[in-house]
């Protein structure tokens, strides 16, 4: 969640994000209200609590129409003290559920707008020019009989697959390439669970304004996470980190799930949009000063990681209105697809600054005292990966030529129709 100080502070600026966001600034309006009403009946409760102690001592040292009186007296403080307990209680709880509404607050220079408001910042390579007219992900999967969307229907419904052979081998190649690249980049690896707490998963955010992309397990009030992110941003909860060296760094390793809610009848075929798929997330803790220059970081290791695989890409600054609530700015990195004869999303790297540490109460500690720690995330591969790199890779024949880097970690230089 955003901060109360900076709210109470400068409000403005609040307002301002949630325009940019498309979002109701008059939510800053409820939570100033609420704020000052929790703060107020706090106030004049511990001033009559005060009281009531006092007259404890009171009533101890009285005797007869004295002591009469005086117990009259404490009997109407404490349904005094007991009514300013219960309405500081219920500001407080409107006051929580108010400020999770907001989204955290944009850096400056965000976009403003929604999904096609974004701002192109680099075109990497050109789309290549094919002199054969080009198959699709699916076409050149089904050929190398790498992909199976056929069975992963009848097995577990639409959006679901079978990677087989050279397919399920590709995607463990990439996987591998990028774990190795995170480790020598000092990242920690980590598999990580992909069954959650619901405060784990509110805490990281996802249970707010895209709840209806989880998928829950009602019976043991646990959630499939859609990305590792959100068991990372859990796993110091409620501790206090030494990041007077450097950040901490982790990629965790997991399979994703999504329901996909309101994407009836988009990318329907193939692997682009599907229900679960596996992918390497990096995610920071770092001191929020910092969080700029590691944003900078995350895309730079991305960018390191697309050039290994050989295709064209751009990257696009994210519009506010197009921003998850924990993120303050957002990079993706979109590849060319050349069937779609567009830019797809393959990765993206978010600066949650303070936002999810702060429902998680993960601190770091300094010389006045502990903070709020900063984080971020952004994905090194996944499976979707798979689709610009068939694509871009494809041979008249039908065969696939397996980018260079690639070529160690799969033991193939290319990959022939069967």
């Amino acid at each position: 969640m955003i901060d109360i100080k900076l709210l109470r502070e400068d409000p403005d600026r609040v307002r301002a994000s949630q325009r940019a966001r498309g979002e109701d600034e008059g939510v800053v309006d409820q939570i100033l209200a609420a704020d000052e009403r929790r703060r107020s009946s706090l106030t004049e409760f511990e001033r009559l609590r005060a009281e009531q102690k006092s007259m404890g001592k009171q009533v101890a040292q009285a005797q007869g129409e004295a002591k009469q009186a005086l117990l009259a007296q404490t009997k109407e403080m404490a349904a005094k003290v007991k009514e300013l307990q219960a309405t500081a209680t219920e500001a407080e709880e409107l006051l929580d559920t108010l400020v999770r509404r907001v989204g955290n607050v944009i850096e400056p220079g965000v976009p403003v707008g929604g999904e096609d408001d974004y701002v192109v910042l680099e075109t990497v390579g050109e789309p290549r020019q094919f002199d054969f007219e080009p198959k699709d992900h699916l076409a050149l999967g089904e050929a190398l009989d790498a992909i199976d969307m056929e069975r992963g229907a009848r097995v577990g419904g639409s959006r679901f697959y079978f990677l087989k052979g050279v397919g399920a081998r590709l995607e463990i190649a990439m996987m591998n390439l990028a774990l190795a690249q995170a480790v020598e980049h000092g990242f920690v690896p980590m598999i990580t669970p992909t069954l959650v707490t619901p405060q784990v998963m509110g805490g990281a955010g996802f249970l707010d304004a895209h709840s209806d992309e989880v998928y829950r397990l009602e019976a043991d009030d646990l959630y499939l996470t859609g990305t590792s992110e959100v068991a990372l941003a859990g796993y110091h909860t409620d501790e206090i980190l030494d990041l007077s060296a450097d950040a901490k760094r982790y990629a965790g390793w997991s399979t994703c799930y999504r329901r996909e809610a309101g994407s009836y009848g988009k990318d329907t075929r193939g692997i682009i949009r599907v229900h679960q798929f596996n992918k390497l997330e990096m995610f920071v803790y770092c001191r929020p000063e910092d969080a700029v220059a590691e944003h900078q970081r995350l895309l730079a290791m991305e960018k390191e990681m697309l050039a290994k695989i050989e295709v064209p890409y751009r990257i696009i600054d994210t519009a506010a209105g197009d921003l998850g609530g924990p993120a303050a700015r957002k990079y993706d990195c979109e590849a060319w697809v050349p069937t779609q004869g567009r830019y797809r999303e393959l990765t993206s790297t978010s600066n949650c600054t303070t936002y999810q540490a702060r429902r998680l109460n993960t601190r770091y500690r300094t010389d006045k005292g502990t903070q709020t720690a900063a984080t971020l995330n952004g994905t090194l591969a996944t499976t979707r990966w798979l689709v610009a790199i068939l694509e871009n890779h494809q041979q008249a024949d039908g065969s696939v030529v397996v980018p260079q880097a690639l070529q160690p970690y799969l033991g193939l230089e290319v990959l022939k129709p069967v």
